[in-house]
C-alpha cells in the first residue's frame, strides 16, 4: 500500500480544480456553487483513491483481484442523484442543466485526482471554463451579429405547454432567446417576455406567434401591435 501521505497530492489537487469550477458557478450565483462542487470533487477523489489502495490488505497474491473501477463507476451512478435533484421546470422551462453538468464535471476531475492523472484533470477543467465562459459570446456573435436585442411580450394562456412552444417558434425560425422572463399573470393567463436576437422578421415571428393556438395577443417592446 502506498504511504497516504503521498495520497494527499491528489486530495488536494481534486479540491483546488473543483473549487476553481464551483467558484464560476457561485459568482454567477447558480443553485450549485463553491461548496457543492468542492465537496463532489473532494469525495469523487478519495473514493478513487479508497478503491485502489484502500483493500490491500484483503489482497494476495493468486487468491483476491481487485478492479478499483467497480468502487469508480459508483461514483458515476451516484452523482446522477445530485444533477437530477439541480433540474427542474418552471413554466415549461428547464433550468438547471448546465450546473448539473457541472457537477460532472467536478466528479470527473475529482476522480482523475484519484488516479494518478494530474494533467488531464487539468486540462478538463480548463476545459470547462472554455465551454461556461467562451461559448455563451461566441452563440451571440454568431446569431444576433449586427442587431440590437429585440423585446416580445407575449400573453398566452397559461397551464397549456404554450411557452415551450413559443420558445421552439422563435428558435426555428433563427432568433435566439436570450432572456424569458414571466412579466404578471391574470388569473388563467400569463404575460412572458421574450429577448431576442436574430436576422429573421420581427413582424414575420410575431405573426406565427400571434396565430398559435393559446396566445392571446403579442406585442413588440412596448407597442401595441397585435
Amino acid at each position: 500500500m502506498r504511504n497516504e501521505w503521498s495520497l494527499l497530492a491528489p486530495l488536494g489537487l481534486a479540491l483546488l480544480l473543483s473549487s476553481a469550477i464551483g467558484l464560476e458557478r457561485e459568482i454567477r450565483s447558480k443553485s450549485a456553487g463553491l461548496r457543492t462542487h468542492s465537496l463532489v470533487g473532494l469525495a469523487s477523489a478519495l473514493i478513487v483513491l479508497l478503491s485502489a489502495y484502500g483493500f490491500s490488505s484483503v489482497l494476495s497474491p493468486g487468491h483476491v483481484v481487485l478492479d478499483p473501477s467497480r468502487v469508480a463507476a459508483q461514483v458515476v451512478s451516484g452523482i446522477g442523484f445530485i444533477g437530477g435533484g439541480l433540474i427542474f421546470i418552471r413554466r415549461d422551462l428547464v433550468r438547471g442543466l448546465t450546473t448539473a453538468a457541472t457537477i460532472w464535471v467536478a466528479a470527473a476531475v475529482g476522480m482523475a485526482c484519484g488516479a494518478g492523472l494530474p494533467l488531464l484533470a487539468t486540462a478538463t477543467t480548463v476545459g470547462h471554463f472554455v465551454v461556461v465562459l467562451g461559448y455563451p459570446p461566441v452563440v451571440r456573435w454568431l446569431l444576433g451579429r449586427g442587431h440590437e436585442p429585440r423585446i416580445l411580450r407575449v400573453t398566452y394562456e397559461d397551464g397549456r405547454g404554450v411557452l415551450r412552444r413559443l420558445l421552439s417558434v422563435c428558435t426555428d425560425t433563427g432568433w435566439l432567446v436570450r432572456r424569458v422572463a414571466v412579466d404578471s399573470e391574470e388569473g388563467v393567463t400569463a404575460v412572458v417576455v421574450l429577448t431576442l436576437s436574430g436576422r429573421g422578421s420581427m413582424n414575420d415571428l410575431m405573426a406565427k406567434l400571434g396565430a398559435m393556438d393559446g396566445v392571446v395577443h403579442v406585442a413588440a417592446g412596448d407597442d401595441e401591435a397585435a
